[in-house]
């Protein structure tokens, strides 16, 4: 953890760590082994970055692929197994949907970072991201798409997920390639550091992927002709 950070930087970022366990654990029917599964993962790489393990790039791959691959993986198995899209299937996706507010703790912390020198002013809103219109606008989405539990404008929300997808996977490229690994493109004057250490590791980790399977989620649930 860097030190000398402001209080209010380092408490809002975890808020949006606790927000983003406690919408998805909402979402969730079965709650015992999502649980413990993503108290594990907090764990691990949280320590993992606690110790500056990720914070040596000189590798190839870079050590930093162990901060995100297994999620990924593990995102991908309850895709194609069948418990997984048991469990896929009983979440609700009007909880999914309110969930995305935590994209707005997450900009402003990225906002102080760069303050702090920790990450490019490109990975903010006042640069290439523009991730905090989901954010904002999940509220809004969540009174116009939804009516006594069922959807109400179907479209409209899958436009929505669609779009912030894409606002997701600009931000995710922009910020590897800021990162000060050997494939860096931007922001060589001020890499992308903060999400090498703890506990800031936990943006890609744990926040980005959950955001990532929620869209997933919800996409393929509206494509189906029923709810």
């Amino acid at each position: 953890m860097f030190a000398g950070l402001p209080n209010y930087l380092v408490i809002t970022f975890l808020a949006a760590v606790a927000l983003t366990f406690q919408f998805l654990m909402s979402a969730a029917r079965v709650k015992r082994w999502p649980v413990i599964i993503m108290s594990a993962w907090l764990l691990v790489s949280g320590a993992l970055a606690f110790g500056d393990f990720f914070a040596d790039t000189s590798g190839m791959p870079p050590r930093f692929i162990l901060a995100v691959a297994p999620p990924f993986i593990f995102i991908i198995l309850l895709l194609i197994t069948k418990k997984g899209q048991g469990f896929l299937e009983s979440l609700d996706i009007r909880m999914l949907t309110l969930l995305h507010v935590v994209r707005i703790p997450v900009e402003l912390s990225l906002y102080w970072l760069a303050a702090e020198k920790l990450v490019p002013g490109l990975m903010t809103f006042e640069g290439r991201n523009f991730d905090v219109i989901s954010g904002l606008t999940a509220p809004v989405m969540y009174f116009l798409c939804f009516k006594n539990g069922k959807i109400i404008r179907r479209k409209l929300l899958l436009y929505w997920n669609l779009l912030c997808l894409a606002l997701l996977i600009n931000i995710v490229v922009n910020a590897v390639l800021s990162a000060p690994f050997s494939f860096q493109r931007f922001a060589f004057d001020q890499p992308n550091i903060a999400v090498l250490y703890f506990p800031f590791v936990w943006l890609p980790a744990f926040i980005v992927m959950v955001v990532f399977l929620s869209h997933l989620v919800v996409i393929g649930r509206l494509q189906q002709k029923t709810e």
